[in-house]
Formats: structure tokens, C-alpha cells, sequence
């Protein structure tokens, strides 16, 4: 890195934060006068780049010009229909307006208007990314840096409907994240199974676990470990926000024990045999207190795999307490929310009248749901009783954070949620679930494919006090920590790329990474 950017940054108090990452507030002349020295240290921080919707080689483009108006357009459905069931005129003119809202967004976007002030919900982020967009200069949809103009995106959504009367709980995103869990129901009915299996061996004295020598046990644990954290992995790949073209049965075929086998050799970057080795060592100290952390990613079929390896971890002993992060707002089209978590509770708990109620597009076609038999019904009962029993003890915790759905990078931490990163550092693990976590802890920046994924986290790798595990799923430019040649491998594998300079193998979700970084050490 450049010494003078180095310098500059050091004077300034923000050292580590690249300059599109300082938070706002705190772009003061020197710290500008520095970021300007970046054009003259192009060669050595090119790696620094944010992804730009600018790029018409990157995903960030593609995202703009092809997703985002498919998502909105969904949105913009939602609540029309769920207008027209209301009978309360004025929740009815409300819902309306929300609808004009999201299509003059849509309007914008699509015209590369520039990016405009958020509507003030009363939330202490709105000042903040207001304060950012000045000082991005207003910029129009089409040139501006990715991570901060997609967070705006679904922020601003979120603002139509929390400075509502009517309409503020509402979660524009729900139905989708529901239908598609339903569309699940094979692997979720497999994973059941496999869970129940698992967990009762835990607590047999006739297993074979529990007649194993102590090192055949810790490779056996060390299996179901890679297993579960695999199955936590694959589970990524059915984020709603990419998935605008997929059938249902796409949907299942990315699903099942099956396709995890198959794609195996796919992971390209694999950790979890330090992660597994950091929580035996915590669980062989006798400590009493050993808590994992999850970072959550999308609902639906995503959260029932987080919670089979929260579950998998309690069970087994490797942890005491999960602390389970969702988002406080609809986020990301799939992303979690605190209500998701009792919406799959209930699913499991009703979930005859789930699986063999016909959806909207079953009623139309004259489909029947197959009816569940009854070993899915046992096993989804069984899976209830243990996740909700694990939950009414205080072993499973809900914990959002505003800073989850904040414009920036993961950098921002030490400076904007200070307590956030105190709190982290409690934990034995913290695992960050999905592309959009892996982008944040990143920088989003354009590094150099081999660059250590330890340094690419920046004040959340090494001496940091937090053990960080990312399970990904590629869907962005940015990727870390692969062997020098292997991206220029998969660039010229078929549809990867090429010589067009562009990534495209890592915008499928067909390759992953699974990256450790012991910040404890």
C-alpha cells in the first residue's frame, strides 16, 4: 500500500478504513486531501476499487440494469394485490401511495436519475445515509459504488412503509419468502429426518458415538461438523434477490444431499476444518460459557439450515448459546427479520396445513399438494419441539442490530457500533451467512482474487478478538483467498468470463468459499 495513503490515513484516526469507507461525518480536508493521493497510487491500490454499478463488466452492473427493476416490480405487485383485499379506504389509499413510491423508485432507476435523500422514519441511519449521498455528490444509479447504492435501494423501500400509518409492520417481501420455503419442502423434509437422526445419537448411550475411542469420535464429530456447515453453505444459494428467473424446480435442484455431493469439488476456498478445530479446543477448556454467533443471511429454506446447524452445535455440545443476528427491516428481498423465525415455527407446527394447502399458482392450475406421511409429520413435530424448546431455555437468542442494515461495509464497525463489536467479541465463532455478509467484510472492493482473506476483512481479521467463519456462495466480483491462477481457471471455464475481464463464474452462486480468519490468535 501506498506509504502516504498509509500516513494520511494514520493522522486522520481512521487507519485501515479505505476512503469510500470512512463514515460520514468524518471526511475532514485532510482525510480528503489523502483520498485524493489515490490517483497517483493507482498501480498499488487498485485493488482498492469499490464495485461500481459504473462497471459494465461487473455484476454491480448487471444487478442495476436487470435485477433491481424485476424486484421492484415484485414489490409493486405485493402490495397491489394486498391493496385490493383491503376494504379499510383509507389503508386502501395508503397502500396506493406506496405503490406510486415504488414505482417512481422504479422510474428513477431505470432512467439513471440521481439517488435522492431518504424519507426521516425516525431512525437514527436515515442522517447517515443522507450525510454519505451528499458526499458521494449525488450520484445517478448507474455510477455509483454498489454496496452503498443497494442498501439504499431496499432502505429507501423500507421508508415508504415505515413513515406509514397503515402499512408499517408490513414486510413487502414475505410471500415470496414463503412460497419458496413451500417450493423446499423435499429438502426440508430430508433435512428433518437427518436432523432428528443426529440428535437423538447425542443423547443414546447405545450409539456409536458413544462407544467410540476418543479419536474416532473426534473424527466422527468433525464429519458431521463439515456435514452441517456444507448444508449451511448450500442452503445460500437460494437467495430470492438472484433467483428472479427460477422455477421451483430449479429451486429444488440446488437443494438435497444429492446436489451437495455433486458440488463438493465447488467450494473453492475451505476453512472448516480450523473453525471446527477453534470450538473443540474452547469445549475441551471446560469453559462454561461458549457461544456461536450467526450473522443471518435470507429466510425460508436458508434460516431452517441455520437453525439445523444451531441445533447440530447445542446438541453436540460444541456451543451453550447461539446468538442468531437477523436485519430490523425487510432487507434484501429474503434477508431475515425477527418475525421469519416465528413464521418457520409455526410452519413446522402446522405444517400439514402448510405443505397440503394449494398455493396461489396450484389453485390455478388445479394442482393437489401431495399429502405429507406420516414420518414427515413426526419428524417436522420433532423438529419443532427441539428448536422451540431450545429457544424457550435462552440457548437459541434473537439479536438485530440497526448496523446490519447501514450503507456500509463491515470496516465501518469499530467506529459506528463500537458495543456491536465488544458484544462479538464475546462469542467463540461468529459465522457470517451469505454473499452480501462476505461483500461487507470485504469492503466490496475489487481486490486481487489471491489477496489473504485475513487481510481483506480489514479491522475484523487478525487481533481483532473475533473468530470470523464466512460461509458464501458466489454471487459478486469480489472474491478473496483463492490460489494464485485459480481465478484465471474458473475466467476461462465456459460462461466464466473469458476475455472480457469479467468474473462471471462468481456471479452464479455455483462456486463457494468458506473463509476462516482467528482474530483471537
Amino acid at each position: 500500500m501506498c506509504a502516504f495513503w498509509s500516513h494520511r490515513l494514520e493522522d486522520t484516526g481512521k487507519a485501515g478504513l479505505p476512503f469510500w469507507e470512512v463514515p460520514t461525518g468524518q471526511l475532514d480536508l485532510t482525510f480528503l486531501f489523502a483520498a485524493s493521493t489515490q490517483i497517483f497510487c493507482t498501480s498499488l491500490l487498485r485493488y482498492l476499487a469499490p464495485s461500481s454499478t459504473g462497471d459494465k463488466n461487473s455484476f454491480a452492473f448487471f444487478s442495476a440494469r436487470d435485477r433491481w427493476p424485476v424486484i421492484l416490480t415484485s414489490a409493486i405487485d405485493d402490495v397491489h394485490k394486498a391493496v385490493s383485499k383491503e376494504s379499510d379506504p383509507e389503508k386502501q389509499e395508503e397502500g396506493k401511495r406506496i405503490t406510486e413510491g415504488l414505482a417512481k423508485l422504479k422510474y428513477e432507476l431505470q432512467h439513471d436519475r440521481q439517488l435522492t435523500p431518504l424519507l426521516d422514519d425516525g431512525q437514527p441511519d436515515i442522517p447517515s445515509y443522507n450525510k454519505e449521498l451528499e458526499a458521494r455528490g449525488n450520484p445517478k444509479w448507474f455510477d455509483v459504488a454498489w454496496l452503498y447504492s443497494e442498501c439504499y435501494l431496499y432502505r429507501r423501500m423500507a421508508t415508504l412503509f415505515s413513515t406509514s400509518t397503515h402499512w408499517k409492520r408490513y414486510d413487502v417481501f414475505s410471500m415470496q419468502k414463503m412460497s419458496t420455503f413451500r417450493s423446499s419442502r423435499p429438502a426440508v423434509m430430508e433435512l428433518a429426518a437427518r436432523y432428528n437422526d443426529i440428535t437423538k445419537q447425542f443423547g443414546s448411550k447405545d450409539s456409536a458415538l458413544a462407544h467410540a475411542s476418543d479419536e474416532e469420535r473426534e473424527q466422527a464429530e468433525k464429519a458431521l461438523f463439515t456435514e452441517m456447515c456444507e448444508i449451511c453453505l448450500w442452503g445460500n444459494a437460494t437467495d430470492l434477490s438472484l433467483l428472479t428467473n427460477l422455477s421451483y424446480d430449479d429451486i429444488q435442484k440446488l437443494q438435497g444431499s444429492e446436489s451437495r455431493k455433486a458440488n463438493g469439488e465447488k467450494i473453492i476456498v475451505n476453512d472448516i476444518s480450523a473453525a471446527f478445530a477453534c470450538l473443540v479446543k474452547a469445549q475441551r477448556s471446560g469453559a462454561k460459557e461458549r457461544r456461536v454467533d450467526i450473522v443471518l443471511d435470507n429466510a425460508g429454506f436458508e434460516l431452517f439450515v441455520d437453525l439445523v446447524l444451531a441445533g447440530y452445535l447445542l446438541q453436540s455440545g460444541l456451543a451453550t448459546h447461539i446468538v442468531l443476528h437477523p436485519k430490523n427491516i425487510p432487507w434484501f428481498v429474503s434477508d431475515v427479520v425477527p418475525k421469519d423465525f416465528s413464521d418457520l415455527l409455526t410452519v413446522l407446527v402446522n405444517a400439514k396445513s402448510f405443505y397440503e394447502t394449494p398455493s396461489e399458482d396450484e389453485q390455478a392450475s388445479g394442482a393437489t399438494p401431495e399429502a405429507l406421511s406420516d414420518s414427515d409429520r413426526a419428524n417436522l413435530k420433532a423438529l419443532f419441539e427441539s428448536w422451540s424448546g431450545l429457544y424457550a431455555e435462552g440457548k437459541i437468542l434473537l439479536r438485530p442490530n440497526g448496523f446490519w442494515t447501514e450503507g456500509g461495509s463491515f470496516w465501518r464497525m469499530p467506529h459506528t457500533a463500537p458495543s456491536l463489536l465488544s458484544d462479538l467479541k464475546e462469542s467463540e465463532l461468529v459465522i457470517f451467512k451469505g454473499d452480501l455478509n462476505y461483500r461487507k467484510l470485504t469492503g466490496d472492493a475489487m481486490w486481487d482474487p489471491a489477496t489473504p482473506f485475513t487481510e481483506a476483512i480489514g479491522p475484523l481479521g487478525p487481533q481483532s478478538g473475533i473468530r470470523v467463519l464466512s460461509l458464501r456462495t458466489c454471487k459478486a466480483d469480489v472474491v478473496v483467498g483463492l490460489a494464485k491462477g485459480k481465478d484465471e481457471e474458473l475466467k476461462a471455464m465456459e460462461g466464466g468470463g473469458g476475455d472480457s475481464g469479467a468474473r462471471k463464474w462468481a456471479w452464479s452462486g455455483k462456486w463457494a468459499v468458506v473463509s476462516f480468519c482467528d482474530g483471537k490468535a
